[in-house]
């Protein structure tokens, strides 16, 4: 397969016939790899962030924010003349998250590199950055910053992580923020035209080493199980018992529980047939629904 016939991502099709290693271009940990020259330049990022957000209380640096013209261009045809969609302005968003409680600096590396404008409607990008959830079609959102740095947060819990299961694809922003926190991010959707949009968002980042899957995200991924991380991005009264058996020994699910009240729920396993909860903070997520449509 040459350049000009390769597309990403790829999908789980695209490896039927190959092994999943030979096709992912991660080397071990110990190893410098393009993926880890990432993580570095993410934490480079995230801990530049810290330093604004702890000087973004002052008057004076708010009205730097506030004065700051857009100096880069992002990535695949941001609009130059909208300083909403700036390198500046990002930067100002992950600061913010910062504030909120997130600690993790490969974390917030991470969401400072993905520019959030490009996956939703062009009409909406001047509020990309702000941190609340969107529309982005079919009664679905695009999480808020803040829930996505969370929940990985939680997931990652300091750990390597190689390989993590995402349900509930919608957009594809997290799964790209995810593909920089993970070796191997395999990402499930239940409605198709989300899925189609995803896959036509991501292309052009060629992102190696995420693989998006059409189906019903309720009953995970057996054929690339066991995952050290599994993310649910719609809330369900309860989690099913599939995605449970689906984590490794030591892995960890995070996921919105509830109907009109809802909360962020962390499962961990330790043991074969073992797990354990803990509630988290309130949050708000659409539907955890069966089936595909």
């Amino acid at each position: 397969m040459n350049d000009k016939n390769r597309r990403f991502p790829l999908s789980l099709a695209a490896l039927a016939d190959k092994p999943l290693k030979k096709a992912l271009a991660f080397s071990p940990a110990k190893v410098a790899t393009p993926q880890t020259a990432t993580q570095n330049a993410a934490r480079s990022a995230a801990q530049n962030a810290f330093a604004e957000a702890r000087q973004a209380a002052s008057p004076s640096k708010a009205h730097a924010y506030a004065q700051e013209r857009a100096h880069l261009a992002l990535a695949a045809g941001a609009p130059r003349q909208n300083p909403l969609v700036s390198d500046g302005v990002r930067r100002a968003m992950v600061a913010r998250v910062a504030q909120q409680g997130v600690k993790d600096l490969l974390v917030l590396g991470a969401l400072q590199g993905v520019p959030r404008h490009l996956f939703m409607d062009e009409a909406l990008a001047s509020q990309a950055y702000i941190d609340a959830s969107l529309p982005i079609g079919h009664h679905q959102t695009i999480s808020q910053p803040y829930i996505v740095a969370r929940m990985i947060e939680v997931m990652r819990n300091g750990r390597e992580l190689k390989r993590v299961l995402e349900i509930g694809t919608g957009c594809g922003y997290q799964a790209a923020v995810l593909a920089r926190v993970a070796q191997e991010v395999f990402s499930i959707e239940r409605i198709k035209p989300l899925h189609e949009l995803a896959k036509a968002n991501l292309r052009p980042m060629r992102v190696p080493n995420l693989r998006l899957q059409y189906g019903d995200g309720m009953l995970g991924l057996a054929q690339a199980a066991p995952f050290d991380g599994i993310i649910l991005a719609a809330a369900g009264l309860e989690v099913p018992h599939a995605l449970l058996e689906q984590l490794t020994i030591g892995g960890r699910l995070v996921a919105p529980v509830g109907s009109r009240q809802q909360h962020l729920q962390l499962i961990s396993r330790v043991g074969n047939k073992e797990w354990v909860s803990e509630s988290l903070e309130g949050c708000h997520f659409v539907p955890l629904r069966s089936g595909t449509v």
